[in-house]
């Protein structure tokens, strides 16, 4: 028997076959097209999920399971989205509608940053690790905890959200209606708002040539290379970032002491660049500066499988 995971996105919607090495067989994949009604989408999730068996070459009745790893919050127990705002979801009966197009397999819902990080510790960066923490920086700030191989998600199924930890008082606002959040610093879409920012207050900063003289092509990677090529103005925007994410990594290790903590997403492509400013700043900054066993910060491997190889293995 197999499993599939499903990554549902806000712009794809991924399915993939996994085998018995947690190794993707098959996939299928199409448009979500948000917004549009649940069932319409859910609809696609289904013939998503017969793509990837016919890549496979096996039939649906060789499933076992489908995961589906959404954003926003789920309800486990009843099988809803309780709301996932990218979606504009709220109270779905996501688990039901599926089973109007298959209704012959066994469906999990969770998070989608709960799957990212459920694939790195069963199949990726954390193999091995007891309690392992996963971080995506991307749109947002994802994160989920995983201990003893299962997905730690609190009392109502919706913890885990490290990207709404405030690290500044009545800082920029948050689209969770918070000031300061963690995500709004530390996402790759805050690091580009902070890299446009630099941008227009310096301009002979060598990112406007990286840029081919167009503030909008500015991306993750602008004040990086621009770092890189020994621009001042770049420099000081990726210490800055660095130490934003950082702070937020300090948080973490006081709060939970995991084994581990990687960082996925487009940021974590550069590796002991981004690593090493944030171990030095958890050396100086941790709770347990003495501790013989101190929690290891690397980068995730599975890279966007993270999600399928992670949903696909979900159980509760």
């Amino acid at each position: 028997m197999y499993k599939i995971g499903v990554d549902l996105g806000g712009t794809n919607i991924v399915a993939g076959v996994i085998n018995s090495e947690y190794k993707i067989i098959g996939r299928g994949k199409m448009k979500t097209n948000a917004p549009r009604p649940a069932e319409e989408i859910f609809a696609d999730i289904a013939k998503c999920v017969e793509m990837a068996c016919a890549d496979a070459g096996i039939s649906v009745s060789e499933v076992e399971s489908v995961g589906i790893g959404t954003p926003g919050s789920v309800v486990k127990e009843t099988g809803y989205i309780d709301f996932a705002n990218n979606l504009y979801f709220t109270n779905v009966p996501a688990v039901e509608i599926f089973h109007k197009y298959l209704p012959d397999i066994r469906v999990y819902l969770e998070n989608d940053a709960n799957c990212a990080a459920l694939g790195e510790a069963i199949a990726g960066t954390g193999v091995g690790r007891k309690s392992f923490v996963a971080v995506t920086l991307g749109t947002g700030v994802g994160s989920g905890y995983i201990l003893d191989g299962k997905v730690v998600s609190g009392c109502n199924d919706a913890g885990g959200e490290f990207g709404h930890m405030c690290i500044k008082f009545d800082g920029e606002e948050c689209n969770c209606g918070r000031r300061g959040c963690w995500e709004r610093y530390a996402a790759a879409t805050a690091l580009i708002r902070q890299t446009k920012a630099a941008m227009e207050a310096d301009k002979q900063s060598l990112m406007w040539e990286l840029c081919s003289g167009d503030i909008n092509k500015a991306s993750g990677r602008t004040a990086f290379d621009a770092m890189r090529a020994g621009d001042e103005t770049g420099k000081n925007v990726v210490e800055t970032y660095l130490q934003y994410v950082a702070i937020g990594t300090v948080d973490i290790v006081n709060a939970l002491q995991p084994e581990m903590i990687c960082f996925g997403g487009g940021i974590s492509n550069e590796g002991e660049t981004l690593l090493e400013p944030i171990r030095k700043y958890v050396e100086k900054y941790r709770y347990t500066k003495y501790a013989k066993i101190q929690t290891e910060i690397r980068c995730a491997s599975l890279g966007n499988d993270a999600g399928i190889i992670g949903a696909a293995l979900v159980e509760y």
